[in-house]
Parts: structure tokens; C-alpha cells; sequence
């Protein structure tokens, strides 16, 4: 990009303030993602505007964050600089990934190939992430020490297969429904307690949950916690979710 096409760009602020225009429903998105990866991520696709990167540019920047976040838990393991370097990598990756969507709405729309893309790379970055965590729990003294000792081990085998069950499941939903002509039908309220109710299934609360590596006890309590929440979404969600495909043939 030359500096003349570059000085007639809008500014950063500016540009921020144009994509508040552009930003989906928040209807139904956990509070993380609704207050804080969104605006986040606004920001970064007004920065990535400026510097004239593509979606698909700021979506491989995303899962190279998330990459490197998820090398640095193999590597750090359950410590202190684990919980910084993993959590800032994590939580930029994730708001890089709501930035590509919002730069796509920005420039006139996302393209097949680059809504694929994202959905390799969150596909990657999901099983990747929750696998790396079970390394770290099995290479932690103090986990497998204790007296739950290698039952650890089974919380982020679950989560894996849940998290990934929940990603297929909406991914799958979804393009059926565009196959049909059929708009997903909006989500009751907007509240702010609805946000609060489902942050559980937030990938951002569990990028924030990488704060307590250095305590690994806590961190793999708060993990725990997080699978519950998320199994016990999935569960609820499953019948409704096959209800929903079945009044698709009629």
C-alpha cells in the first residue's frame, strides 16, 4: 500500500465508528464475547483496514496468535509466565477472530473460501487447545500427585469431545438451514442476564481462565467448571437443535 492510498483511508477512529454499523445481533452471545471480544475486535479489524490486510490475512494472524498461545501451554506448562504469555496469545487470537468477520462486513461481505477458512482454523484451534491441556495436566507434579491423581486427565478428554461436538453441531445447523432458505429465527432477548447465563460456553472466558496456570489446582477446578457448563448446554441443546432440522423437511 502506497502512502497516498494509505492517507486516504479513514482513521482508525473513524473506521471504528463506521463498523458499529456493521456489527450482528447480539442477541444470545455469551457476555465476553458481547462486551469485551467484540469491541476488541472491532478495533483490530479498524487497525487491519488501515494497513489494508484482507479478512483471510487477519484470519491466519488469528490462528497464528492461537498457535503460538497453544505451543507456549505445551512448552510453559501449568506456571506463572504460562498464565501470561498463554492467556495475552489466546485473547488476542480470539479477538483477531471476531475482527476478520467484522473487516469482511466492512469491505462488502465474506466469501465462501474465507468462511471456510475461519472454520478450519477454529476447528484446529479447538481440538489442538483442549489436547494441549491434557498434556500439561499429565506433566503436572501436582496434579497427577494428588489424590484424583490421572482422573485429571479426563476433564479435558471431555472437553475435547464436547467442544468440538458443540462446534459441529451449530457449524452443521447453520449451513443446512442456508441450504434450505431458511433464516435462523432470533434468539429471545438481549438481556444482559441472558449473556451472564450462557458466558460458561464462552471460548473467551476459557482464554481467561488461563490466568490461574500458575495454580494448577484452581485452573483445573475452573476447567472443570467451564466443561460442566458447556455439556450441560450441549445436552439441553442437542433435542431442541434436531427439532429444529426436523421442521426443515416439512
Amino acid at each position: 500500500m502506497t502512502h497516498t492510498e494509505s492517507q486516504s483511508r479513514p482513521t482508525i477512529r473513524q473506521t471504528v465508528s463506521t463498523l458499529a454499523g456493521f456489527q450482528k445481533t447480539s442477541k444470545g452471545a455469551p457476555a465476553y464475547s458481547r462486551f469485551v471480544n467484540r469491541p476488541l475486535g472491532r478495533v483490530l479489524a479498524a487497525i487491519a483496514y488501515r494497513l489494508g490486510l484482507t479478512p483471510n490475512q487477519v484470519t491466519l494472524i488469528s490462528g497464528v496468535c492461537s498457535g503460538a498461545g497453544i505451543v507456549a501451554l505445551l512448552v510453559l506448562g501449568l506456571s506463572w509466565p504460562g498464565a501470561v504469555v498463554v492467556t495475552l496469545l489466546l485473547v488476542l487470537g480470539y479477538a483477531l477472530d471476531s475482527a476478520d468477520g467484522q473487516l469482511a462486513r466492512l469491505r462488502g461481505g465474506g466469501s465462501p473460501a474465507g468462511e471456510w477458512l475461519d472454520h478450519v482454523v477454529d476447528c484446529v484451534k479447538i481440538s489442538t487447545l483442549h489436547l494441549t491441556v491434557l498434556v500439561a495436566f499429565y506433566r503436572s507434579p501436582d496434579l497427577m500427585g494428588s489424590t484424583v491423581g490421572e482422573g485429571w486427565l479426563l476433564l479435558p478428554m471431555a472437553f475435547t469431545v464436547v467442544a468440538n461436538l458443540y462446534f459441529f453441531a451449530y457449524i452443521l445447523g447453520d449451513l443446512i438451514r442456508r441450504t434450505k432458505g431458511v433464516r435462523p429465527a432470533p434468539k429471545a432477548g438481549a438481556s444482559v442476564l441472558r449473556s451472564l447465563i450462557v458466558v460458561p460456553t464462552d471460548y473467551g472466558l476459557l482464554c481467561v481462565m488461563f490466568l490461574l496456570l500458575g495454580l494448577p489446582f484452581a485452573f483445573a477446578t475452573g476447567y472443570g467448571l467451564l466443561l460442566l457448563g458447556n455439556l450441560g448446554y450441549v445436552a439441553l441443546g442437542l433435542p431442541k437443535w434436531f427439532r429444529d432440522m426436523s421442521r426443515l423437511a416439512h
